[in-house]
């Protein structure tokens, strides 16, 4: 159900004279999930719902399809010819101030209102604007119950890292052969043993597969070489409905003695992460707002300072709430630059990576704004890059965390 109080709250927050959603064949997904559409309600014409800031609702559907929005408060237009719905549009079209769309020039995961839709509202009075901050008010932020999710779900996939870890250097010492699908296997394994459930199938990645942020591949994949790079990226939720992901990436070497070059590329992308952390403690202590953008800068800078300009392949992070790319502020200043502010109740990866022919590495933890300060969820970081250890598989004597 549509917390309208919470969207009218939102509203008054960006200083706005509306939001309009206006969906067609459930092309808007942002639309229905904040309104409550379930996904199998027949959608074959375009409805539209405009919430006012004094909380007033406007529901515009078409005759066939006229039920749709009556799980909502308000008035309720019907409409059968396009100049019916232009007329109903016309009246409903607020007196001043500025119209919210889903409409952005940077971020695409906002925008869905198509160009067609967007003359026509405009061509009935509508002065539109981005719904970006709304979106972020109404679905990128975490109540109580949905951090307490993400938390248990932070830990509960450090420890499947840890075992992961444990039982490849258990079996690779034994001289078995495992491949990165069989790994994949594990993890989904550990998955369901948690009650967790995720989004596509982790990445594991050896070698210089590592070197491909987003690496797949067919049948069970690549075998697991002595004294290479193996990138684990792994992110789930509890299965109950409204819980929030959790989605970390860890990185091992699979052998006893780290060469200098990846422990160089590992204390880069460390360097990176703290840095990106430390902008946004700082800023937050002195009171000062920062925005994702700011601390994807940041975090860059650091990278192109150590002379790896050319192996960076992506933003910083990525918001995280229900979906394992959110609807929050992402940290990034180049793909999609994301100027939204960082507000309490946040959820986001910083994720900072370097990809060169021969490997890839990538650290990413979670931190959510809590309590007016950035909290790294999980019980730690990793600070080290696990590796064997000749006193026996214990992966976790190298997982530190702080």
């Amino acid at each position: 159900m549509a917390n309208i109080n919470k969207i009218s709250e939102a509203i008054r927050g960006e200083g706005l004279g509306g939001w309009l959603f206006l969906n067609f064949q459930h092309r808007d997904r942002i639309a229905d999930l904040t309104l409550g559409i379930p996904e199998k309600a027949v959608n074959t014409r375009p409805w539209i719902c405009l919430l006012l800031p004094d909380g007033g609702v406007v529901k515009i559907v078409h005759a066939i399809e006229s039920s749709i929005l009556d799980h909502l408060p308000g008035e309720k237009r019907v409409y059968v010819s396009r100049d019916e719905l232009r007329a109903a549009l016309r009246e409903a079209a607020p007196p001043q101030g500025r119209t919210a769309v889903q409409v952005s020039r940077n971020i695409a995961a906002v925008s869905t209102l198509d160009h067609g839709h967007a003359a026509l509202l405009e061509s009935c009075g509508y002065s539109l604007t981005t719904s970006a901050g709304l979106i972020q008010r109404t679905l990128g932020l975490l109540d109580a119950r949905a951090l307490a999710s993400h938390q248990r779900a932070s830990d509960a996939l450090y420890e499947v890292v840890q075992r992961i870890w444990a039982r490849v250097e258990t079996e690779m010492t034994r001289g078995e052969t495992i491949r990165e699908g069989e790994v994949q296997d594990w993890i989904l394994a550990l998955f369901e043993e948690k009650g967790l459930v995720t989004e596509g199938r982790p990445i594991v990645a050896v070698g210089g597969n590592s070197g491909d942020p987003h690496y797949s591949f067919g049948g069970q994949g690549q075998p697991l070489t002595p004294e290479a790079v193996l990138q684990l990226d792994i992110w789930a939720r509890e299965s109950e409905p409204g819980s929030v992901f959790a989605d970390i990436s860890w990185i091992g070497f699979l052998g006893e003695h780290i060469p200098e070059r990846e422990q160089a590329v590992f204390a880069a992308v460390v360097r990176a992460r703290e840095a990106g952390l430390e902008a946004i403690a700082d800023a937050r202590q002195s009171g000062k707002p920062v925005s994702g953008a700011e601390v994807d800068r940041k975090v860059r800078t650091v990278l192109i300072e150590a002379g790896y300009t050319d192996y960076i392949r992506h933003r910083t992070g990525h918001a995280i709430d229900t979906r394992v790319h959110g609807y929050g502020a992402n940290l990034d200043s180049v793909e999609f630059p994301d100027e939204r502010l960082l507000l309490e109740g946040s959820c986001f990866s910083i994720e900072p990576g370097l990809y060169l022919p021969e490997f890839g590495m990538r650290t990413e933890i979670d931190v959510t704004i809590h309590g007016g300060r950035p909290v790294v969820s999980g019980p730690g970081r990793q600070t080290e890059l696990l590796r064997f250890c000749s006193m026996g598989a214990q992966g976790g004597k190298s997982a530190q965390g702080n």
